[in-house]
């Protein structure tokens, strides 16, 4: 699945994908109806390629989410957004196990919920959407074995807790926002 180009717009209800930049703007499309228009520069847009959901140990970018989601819902449409708070709790533990309860509130779950069924119906949701090319597979394998190398050569050090802090996002003028969004 290719979230790159798909966008959320602060403001605007629904999913969207960028076709052009404008001068003082950009192109959208959206991705259920295919009705094109633009948006200006002082739109806040969300990039969904750069969000992320917590974990205790980690952030999980949200395409490995909605992968757990299609598998357990078997690629077909999930629970709805507008499911009660304890609903939407069990389908963020059975999409995402050790997510954090702490950081992920339920309005997060619920846009996790909302963009799933939109890119479902959008026709974004498929097995094969989420079938890695050799290269992806590739790189994946490089950086696993880099690590298992970098754990293998590294001393053990007793691990400090650092504070975690949420990430704050910021727009660059005449760009969509890409700093790297965490859900939570």
């Amino acid at each position: 699945m290719q979230l790159e180009k798909i966008i959320s717009i602060s403001g605007k209800p629904g999913l969207y994908k960028l076709i052009s930049q404008l001068k003082n703007g950009f192109i959208i499309e959206d991705v259920l109806t295919k009705k094109k228009m633009s948006i200006g520069n002082s739109s806040q847009v969300s990039l969904l390629d750069n969000i992320a959901m917590f974990t205790f140990d980690r952030e999980v970018p949200l395409f490995e989410v909605f992968e757990n989601v299609a598998k357990n819902s078997d690629y077909k449409e999930t629970i709805s957004h507008k499911s009660t708070d304890a609903e939407l709790r069990e389908f963020m533990a059975a999409s995402l196990s050790d997510y954090d309860h702490d950081r992920v509130y339920v309005s997060d779950i619920k846009k996790l919920a909302q963009w799933y069924n939109i890119l479902h119906k959008a026709g974004y949701i498929t097995p094969e959407s989420f079938v890695k090319t050799e290269t992806e597979a590739g790189e994946e394998k490089t950086e696993l074995t880099d690590k298992i190398e970098t754990k293998k050569a590294a001393p053990k050090t007793e691990k400090t807790a650092a504070p975690k802090a949420k990430a704050s996002t910021s727009s660059a003028k005449g760009a969509p926002k890409s700093t790297h969004r965490k859900m939570g």
